[in-house]
């Protein structure tokens, strides 16, 4: 199947990335939010973005033309009839997800493929859901989606071979590098990485080192452009604790547990960037 025309739910940072990414790579992408105003916020966020790296010749304006000629912003979730790729990017909630994709399956094409950008729900379970687990694939995008090339591609035992190799070459087709695996609680980045987010929490609650301490470690010992606790400021400690709680639940084991910190820090609603307070950010 030729996928010209994506349809993509949920205009917050990653499902308006992912619509960006879209259209950047040359497919029309129709972008909605049930929250009124949402998608046209997103939208001059998008061209604002575009707008910014023309002014620092990272993009020509023509390039941005086209960009911007083919996003769309979406009146109702009845324009997924006219996709053939139609992904949803909303909140980390199973209940929710799979009310969505259960409206997609009677709106969207009989042919079309359905996908979730969920970064640790059971991709199984979505399939299923809605209602054409045969073609249903999870696409994990990673933040900022237009600049980060990697998609991990979640492939469940009820996806077609047929709508798998499509999804690759929808990857593909955008300039994204997607990456195989099996539906597993955390996939590849999330089980190897946010344990790590979690150890450094707790490396701060037992009082073994300080923040800055703790993250000049890891940049200079292993090199990483951020320290973890910064890290888990940008990626959101609410998203942080979510993942720890899909692993814990999905693998048990001790090392899975969310630090006390971690839980403590979301309730005071200290998400890291998105809320100006948090590990590294608002303690002046």
């Amino acid at each position: 199947m030729d996928i010209e025309r994506v349809f993509v739910v949920g205009a917050g940072t990653m499902g308006r990335g992912i619509a960006q990414a879209f259209a950047q790579g040359g497919l029309r992408a129709v972008l909605y939010d049930a929250a009124p105003g949402v998608a046209e916020q997103a939208f001059a966020r998008i061209r604002s973005d575009l707008d910014r790296l023309v002014e620092r010749e990272k993009m020509t304006e023509e390039q941005v033309a086209g960009i911007v000629s083919r996003l769309q912003v979406a009146e109702s979730l009845d324009e997924a009839a006219s996709c053939q790729f139609a992904l949803e990017a909303i909140v980390e909630d199973l209940d929710a997800k799979s009310a969505l994709l259960g409206e997609l399956d009677t709106i969207c094409p009989l042919d079309a493929i359905l996908a979730t950008n969920t970064s640790g729900l059971s991709v199984t379970a979505l399939g299923r859901a809605s209602g054409r687990p045969e073609q249903f694939v999870g696409m994990h995008f990673f933040n900022p989606a237009p600049v980060m090339k990697l998609v991990e591609l979640v492939i469940t035992a009820d996806a077609r071979t047929d709508v798998v190799a499509t999804a690759v070459d929808l990857a593909r087709s955008i300039g994204k590098e997607p990456v195989r695996v099996k539906d597993s609680p955390g996939f590849i980045v999330n089980r190897l990485l946010i344990p790590m987010l979690n150890e450094a929490i707790l490396l701060l609650e037992e009082g073994v080192a300080s923040v800055e301490d703790i993250d000049t470690a890891m940049k200079l010992g292993c090199g990483f452009p951020m320290g973890p606790l910064e890290l888990s400021d940008l990626v959101g400690n609410d998203i942080t604790l979510a993942v720890m709680d899909g692993l814990h639940a999905g693998l048990s084991g001790e090392k899975y547990r969310p630090a006390d910190m971690l839980r403590s820090m979301v309730q005071q609603q200290r998400l890291g960037r998105k809320t100006g307070s948090g590990f590294t950010v608002g303690n002046e």
